[in-house]
């Protein structure tokens, strides 16, 4: 007992008087942001504040009884949004990548690819293949004098009446417009040839391409052209 009250009288005490202080106006000198702690909808980023309007419009469009679940629906939805807006912009960096490198007639592996408008593609009836085709050949772009011998080739079904051209058309679109067996079997074997030499992005040599010239040439004159 003695030993207690050795500690306790060991214990130093203050007897100095304590003034209150007062401070006015706190409220109005602290309301900045930063003295914020407590975040409510409102004051809260707008990213918050749109995950919140989510929430409450799914529970009242599925009449969920928790916010919990109201929370999960966002997510989802949140989730399958980003997935969706990251497919569209890969598609659109797709497109604008093709409309400048991969201008083509026919699609290299799809039969509905459709012709750009281009130039030539959208003036054939003024536009002097024989030209085009000997100017690409002299200067030994192959591929190129056979995409402009195809186009050559449409003109000339046109002019016979054989087909409608049209620059949304594919090949089989035309392929189905000719009635006489003949001119269907050799249109499909130009349009391989083609589809081959101009989508197979390899190099094409000198006797390869009299093979593909010889089957065009001889189809041209077939029907006049």
């Amino acid at each position: 007992m003695a030993q207690q009250q050795t500690l306790i009288d060991s214990i130093p005490s203050d007897d100095t008087s304590i003034e209150p202080r007062e401070y006015d106006n706190l409220k109005d000198k602290y309301k900045g942001d930063e003295f914020v702690y407590e975040r409510n909808v409102e004051n809260a980023g707008w990213w918050t504040r749109f995950k919140q309007w989510l929430n409450d419009l799914f529970r009242d469009l599925f009449n969920l009884n928790s916010a919990g679940q109201a929370s999960r629906a966002t997510d989802i939805a949140l989730k399958i949004g980003g997935v969706i807006i990251f497919l569209l912009v890969i598609y659109f960096i797709f497109k604008a990548v093709m409309n400048d490198e991969g201008k083509w007639i026919f699609g290299k592996s799809s039969d509905k690819s459709i012709i750009p408008v281009t130039d030539v593609e959208t003036n054939i009836h003024s536009t002097d293949f024989k030209k085009l085709t000997a100017n690409a050949e002299k200067d030994g772009n192959y591929r190129l004098a056979i995409r402009y011998y195809y186009l050559w080739l449409l003109k000339g079904l046109t002019n016979a009446e054989i087909i409608e051209y049209d620059v949304e058309k594919t090949n089989s679109d035309y392929y189905n417009e000719i009635v006489s067996k003949q001119i269907k079997d050799e249109f499909s074997y130009t349009s391989y040839l083609y589809n081959y030499i101009w989508y197979g992005e390899f190099d094409v040599n000198e006797q390869q391409f009299d093979k593909a010239k010889t089957a065009f040439t001889k189809f041209l004159k077939s029907i006049k052209a």
